[in-house]
């Protein structure tokens, strides 16, 4: 197998060639962190050897990359299971939904459609 990787047309674009077939991602680097989105699925490349600006909090979700609030599926005292969307963001013309890690309720939710929000800032809070 040989993968070719170059560069798009738009920022942040690669455009990966595995013979006939050509797959769009895009990547975005934030401080120690790579982000790499790939047809719904996101990667987060980190140098273990970088330190740590802050440590997520447990029972909060957080953004990987600045990104606009595009929707919100739940509210306070809501209860959600592991791998419910809980929150919509757009990001590079792309939608990454943010899920819950595990079982748990809602007990804060930190933002509204349409705010523009930073890593490592809590979304929602569960308990």
């Amino acid at each position: 197998m040989s993968l070719t990787v170059t560069r798009g047309p738009a920022a942040g674009e690669l455009l990966v060639r595995d013979g006939d077939r050509t797959q769009r991602m895009f990547v975005v680097a934030v401080g120690e962190v790579t982000w790499v989105f790939d047809r719904g699925d996101v990667y987060r490349l980190e140098d273990e050897a970088a330190p740590r600006r802050t440590q997520p909090t447990h029972a909060s979700l957080t953004s990987p990359m600045p990104a606009t609030v595009i929707g919100i599926n739940v509210s306070a005292g809501d209860q959600v299971e592991a791998g419910q969307t809980l929150i919509v963001l757009e990001a590079m013309k792309m939608e990454l939904p943010v899920r819950a890690s595990g079982e748990g309720r809602v007990r804060a939710v930190h933002c509204k459609v349409g705010d523009l929000v930073q890593p490592d800032v809590s979304l929602i809070d569960l308990e």
